[in-house]
């Protein structure tokens, strides 16, 4: 969806990445549009860092001041490439940032989108805080459902002290004055920790979680269920982990069959290095590779064996099964005649009608009163 967002600065047009017409979500909200009405009033000068930009709306309103962005998510990144170029501004503007990479040294604006993980927050804030000092302005920003108690404290713990604004569209806005440099102390991320027995090859194992990556500190039931029920795979074949988090179902894949060459993608750079992190910290034999990226976007038509994928159903705070079809659809075109692609989802979200529609076939493989573990062979 195209979409035009009034600024202070003028009107700018945004869409979601990548575009989908039968998307009607916008590439803003009200925090964003309150953040920067907020922002008429704020001299901004030095470097401007934002931190969980998710669509680009907010670099791109604020491109003359040269801002960084820092994000997590590969589509949010591409998104924010394409909207500045759809309002005329040169991407060079904007230095873009992943989670991953080092924050700059010296900060002296420091805008935060709200992410849904507090992980992430946290380990974030404490990356950045070094470079905060006490002339910083801080303002966070976010819809009032995501702004919690814990949320303003992680705040006041790692920034300084903290109050919000009153909610303006169900928005609001957060104040954090810096405190000295160096009082909150380092990330405790990425975390590790052993897996249950009773999961198949990776009983045992370890897990490594950077901040933001789903259920980062247990073994989540779906994917339990998953490992329980994976396909008996054998020689060499090429695999891939779509959607892979952690990386925890392509590292049992490995393991179970050394020849398989594993892929594992992800459009969130935390889990991609987690992925591969926790594929190292268990010394598989085999070969991988780690990609972030838009689903299967680059790899080659017909050129896959097997596919496992438990699809998200949320963009941000948003329910969808947009991000499930396109998932279904780029499986379907990157597998060989005879390739599998395996799901595993909640019983109430109906992915087996998709399947059929793409595949023309969908087998129920396994079952408990939550999840369902399907199969569908590309004829």
């Amino acid at each position: 969806m195209n979409d035009r967002m009034t600024t202070p600065w003028g009107e700018l047009a945004l869409a979601r990445f990548p575009e989908d017409p039968r998307d009607r979500l916008r590439a803003w909200d009200a925090s964003d549009e309150y953040l920067l009405r907020h922002l008429q009033e704020v001299p901004l000068s030095g470097t401007v860092v934002v931190l969980g930009d998710r669509w680009g709306a907010l670099v791109t309103a604020l491109a003359a001041h040269e801002p960084t962005q820092i994000t997590d998510s590969y589509l949010s990144q591409e998104a924010t490439r394409a909207n500045l170029a759809r309002n005329g501004v040169e991407t060079g503007a904007v230095r873009l940032l992943t989670t991953q990479d080092p924050p700059p040294g010296r900060i002296d604006v420091l805008l935060v989108r709200v992410p849904k993980s507090l992980a992430l927050l946290e380990d974030q804030l404490l990356r950045l805080a070094p470079g905060v000092h006490e002339g910083t302005v801080v303002i966070g920003t976010g819809m009032v459902k995501e702004i919690h108690t814990s949320t303003l404290k992680l705040f006041e713990r790692i920034i300084g002290p903290t109050r919000t604004s009153l909610a303006e569209k169900k928005a609001r806005l957060i104040f954090s004055t810096p405190q000295p440099v160096g009082a909150a102390g380092p990330t405790p991320w990425p975390y590790s920790y052993a897996l249950p027995e009773g999961v198949g090859a990776v009983s045992g194992r370890t897990v490594v979680n950077h901040a933001g990556v789903f259920c980062a500190d247990r073994l989540d039931i779906g994917t339990r269920f998953f490992l329980g029920h994976l396909p008996d795979s054998r020689g060499a074949q090429r695999v891939v982990d779509l959607g892979c988090g952690n990386g925890v179902v392509g590292t049992a894949v490995a393991l179970a069959n050394p020849e398989a060459e594993v892929l594992f993608v992800d459009e969130s750079f935390q889990a991609v290095a987690s992925a591969e992190a926790t594929y190292k910290a268990n010394g598989v034999p085999g070969h991988a590779e780690f990609r972030v990226g838009d689903g299967l976007s680059g790899v080659p038509d017909g050129s896959v064996d097997l596919v496992l994928n438990n699809p998200p159903f949320h963009s941000h705070q948003a329910t969808t099964d947009s991000t499930a079809r396109r998932m279904f659809a780029d499986a379907r075109r990157a597998l060989r005649p005879g390739g599998e692609l395996w799901v595993i989802g909640n019983r109430h979200l109906g992915y087996h009608v998709a399947l059929r529609r793409l595949f023309g076939n969908s087998e129920l493989v396994a079952s408990d009163p939550k999840f369902v573990v399907l199969r569908a062979v590309r004829k």
